[in-house]
């Protein structure tokens, strides 16, 4: 077997999506929770996971970037965010209330036209207030 690692940017929609499922799945892994992928998306979620206590278990979206979006609301959906070697599991309606709250997207076209918003890269503020998210 030929082993090389692989650069993001350049796999395809659906390999993209394989790749965040199994990095966010071996993070999970390490606090008990087995992961499983969802052939489409079930209430906003691409995977389950599973914790070994039979009891704890949620609805994850995958996102290499931080993402907001209004379909989203109100399914008690995590977004599984991994991006530059570092994983987030963050539950979108809190957060999305905190963001919204520091006027982060409000006024904004993307947001209050669209639905959605998403930062390409993680933003000054997002360290300083809710690195409490990562895995």
């Amino acid at each position: 077997m030929k082993l090389e690692i692989c650069k993001y940017s350049n796999l395809n929609s659906r390999q993209k999506e394989n790749y965040l499922f199994q990095k966010l799945a071996a993070k999970l892994a390490d606090y008990g929770y087995n992961c499983i992928r969802l052939s489409d998306d079930w209430n906003g979620a691409d995977f389950l996971a599973v914790h070994v206590d039979g009891q704890s278990f949620a609805k994850i979206q995958a996102k290499s970037r931080l993402y907001f979006h209004k379909k989203y609301q109100f399914k008690d959906l995590r977004i599984g965010l991994y991006t530059r070697g570092r994983a987030f599991i963050y539950p979108h309606d809190e957060f999305l209330a905190e963001v919204l709250a520091l006027g982060k997207m409000s006024g904004t076209k993307s947001w209050d036209e669209r639905g959605r918003y998403s930062w390409s890269s993680l933003p000054g503020w997002f360290n300083e207030h809710f690195s409490k998210y990562e895995i």
